[in-house]
């Protein structure tokens, strides 16, 4: 384990101890768990902005080759 500091607004850490209490979940455990929750997240949109970008790239070929396809199709 790799020990971090960090602050954290005022109003934050008090919402984490409220929903702490509650879950009856050690801090360091919660803090743990929604950074492997929000890195899994930033993984799924630096996907996603990859795919986005990518198949734009690909958009003019696909639609050319979509256009051989049809004539193809229709004996054009």
């Amino acid at each position: 384990m790799k020990t971090v500091s960090l602050k954290i607004d005022e109003s934050v850490f008090g919402e984490t101890e409220k929903i702490l209490s509650r879950l009856k979940k050690p801090r360091n455990r919660y803090i743990n768990e929604a950074i492997d929750f929000y890195n899994q997240y930033q993984k799924r949109m630096i996907l996603e902005k990859k795919l986005k970008n990518e198949s734009f790239l690909v958009q003019k070929d696909s639609m050319e080759v979509l256009k051989e396809f049809e004539k193809i199709e229709y004996g054009n």
